[in-house]
């Protein structure tokens, strides 16, 4: 019985091109492009889907919202929401700041993996179990079905802690592209103990224009 898990990044956002935080008030969803890339993407997820069982789970960020909404259409899937799939929470006086003025307001020396970057932040390390146990949970509540989990650059990289059971902090980077698809597929039980075994069968896959 096997499990399928599509990780989408939102596609090309406003929050970005104008250097903002993009919590619940800083985002003010996708660009043109960004919605002409969700588009795109929907189309090659339903024709590899076809008639197969597939839902759909993203972050309420307005960002992933609309990605997964074009998902959604192209498909005629339903759609969900869940906050564990979103990027950092950030404290709400970041929120729709600029990126120069978030870090002279509220970074901390000596931030890193257990210790936030910015007063009032997630570290790194809660971030990494909050969306892992989201993967986890959602993968083990559809098993045998095919799920994509729209959400951000971090979603897509947790999902190598979550899955690939790799260590908290990682000593190399990954570059996850708007609008991009990674695979994850197990034939296991998705919550069995000891974990199962997925392989990752693509990584950072971009829809041809």
């Amino acid at each position: 019985m096997r499990t399928r898990l599509f990780f989408v990044r939102h596609g090309d956002s406003l929050h970005t091109r104008e250097g903002v935080i993009g919590g619940p008030k800083g985002c003010r969803g996708l660009t043109e492009v960004g919605r002409a890339q969700a588009a795109s993407l929907g189309q090659r997820i339903a024709a590899e889907i076809g008639n197969g069982r597939a839902s759909i789970y993203s972050s309420p960020l307005p960002r992933a919202v609309e990605t997964a909404a074009a998902i959604s259409v192209a498909g005629g899937l339903p759609s969900s929401q869940d906050c564990g799939l979103c990027t950092w929470h950030v404290p709400p006086q970041a929120d729709g700041l600029t990126r120069a003025e978030f870090s002279r307001r509220l970074d901390i020396e000596g931030g890193g993996v257990y210790r936030p970057f910015q007063e009032g932040n997630e570290t790194w390390a809660e971030m990494v179990t909050r969306t892992s146990r989201t993967i986890v949970d959602l993968a083990d509540r559809h098993r045998g079905e095919t799920l994509i989990l729209v959400g951000h650059a971090e979603t897509v990289e947790i999902s190598f802690n979550a899955l690939g059971l790799l260590p908290v902090y990682r000593s190399f980077d990954l570059k996850v592209s708007p609008a991009s698809m990674t695979e994850w597929i197990t034939d296991q039980d998705p919550a069995q103990w000891p974990p199962p075994r997925w392989t990752l069968t693509r990584f950072n896959e971009t829809p041809q224009p």
